[in-house]
Order: structure tokens, then sequence, then C-alpha cells
């Protein structure tokens, strides 16, 4: 019963704690962060995410599909 209210204190200090240490800090200048918005994107660029993705897609598919068993007649016919 007491533990919760100590671990609520300590949990709003440290929550001020980094509100304040984010405050303090320095901002970068945000327009050199990105040459021109994400909306202006080749669409060559974004085709390529979406097949590449929908690669990845495909192999997670692959490997979180169980595998059937060999059947004994196809081992004795390839001899």
């Amino acid at each position: 019963m007491y533990g919760d209210e100590i671990h609520l204190w300590l949990h709003r200090i440290r929550a001020e704690r980094l509100q304040h240490e984010a405050h303090e800090a320095p901002r970068p200048d945000r327009r050199s962060r990105r040459t021109r918005p994400a909306r202006t994107r080749p669409a060559r660029a974004r085709a390529l995410r979406a097949r590449l993705g929908w690669t990845l897609v495909e192999v997670g598919l692959r490997l979180a599909t169980p595998r059937l068993p060999q059947s004994g007649l196809t081992a004795r016919f390839d001899h």
C-alpha cells in the first residue's frame, strides 16, 4: 500500500527532472534535418520501398509457415 505511493512520487520526481532537462537542452535547427518535405519524395523511391516491404512480408510468411514432413514413398523412389 505505502510502496505504491512512494513509487508514484518517485515517478513524478523523475518525470519533472526529465521535463526540465528537455526544456534546458539546446535545440538543433529543425530546417537542417530534412532538405525537402516527405510529400515530395519521388514516386520511384516510394515504389521501391513498397516492393521491399512486400518482399519482407513474403519472407516472413514463408518462415512462419510450418513445412510438411516428407513422405516415405518419395524417399524410396529417389534412389
